[in-house]
């Protein structure tokens, strides 16, 4: 929704998501400014479960849920795990979709589902098992400055901060795992 107001002239200050490919499309679009996109962090899944049911154990699972793996790339990671561990045949018919990862694990967490892979972010502090990495594509989490941020220098600031050693080391102390590189950020593009 966010990256739809965005292209329609929204006057938001920077862009953050989970889900590189709609920041790629902004740009295509020409709604961000290309020279600001960034990865700023890798998000992680994890498991989280209230009768402390492993991800082996899943299978006994009445209910699993997930992320909506059409368009949010935590759930996109989930499908992937369960791929992966040759769970997805079994799994699939079990699965509850969320429209996002707190819809999941809200699931979950009200008892409609027996688990949720969700954001290690989301669970990490209440009893959540992170899932191997390896496990699915890494999930790059992604910013760019719109174009018609009021706002420029203000959004610049901020994605050298999430860049910089303390942004790196909030954001794992939150759950992501450091950017994959450390990219250059260039001063605010020119005023409208």
């Amino acid at each position: 929704m966010l990256a739809q107001q965005i292209r329609n002239g929204a006057e938001y200050d920077l862009y953050l998501s989970a889900n590189e490919r709609y920041v790629d499309q902004l740009v295509q679009a020409g709604s961000v400014w290309p020279d600001s996109k960034v990865v700023y962090a890798e998000g992680r899944i994890g498991l989280w479960s209230s009768k402390k049911l492993t991800f082996e154990q899943l299978g006994r699972a009445r209910h699993v849920a997930i992320a909506n793996p059409a368009h949010a790339p935590y759930g996109q990671a989930a499908k992937e795990a369960f791929e992966n561990r040759g769970m997805w045949q079994w799994v699939s018919q079990h699965v509850v979709y969320g429209e996002n990862v707190r819809q999941a694990l809200q699931f979950a967490q009200t008892g409609n589902a027996d688990a949720a892979i969700v954001a290690w972010s989301l669970i990490k502090d209440n009893g959540g098992q992170l899932l191997p990495a390896e496990w699915h594509r890494p999930i790059r989490q992604s910013a760019a400055i719109p174009k018609r941020s009021p706002n420029r220098e203000g959004a610049r600031k901020l994605i050298m901060f999430l860049l910089s050693p303390p942004g790196q080391k909030m954001l794992v102390q939150a759950g992501f795992s450091h950017a994959p590189t450390t990219p250059q950020i260039r001063p605010a593009s020119p005023a409208r």
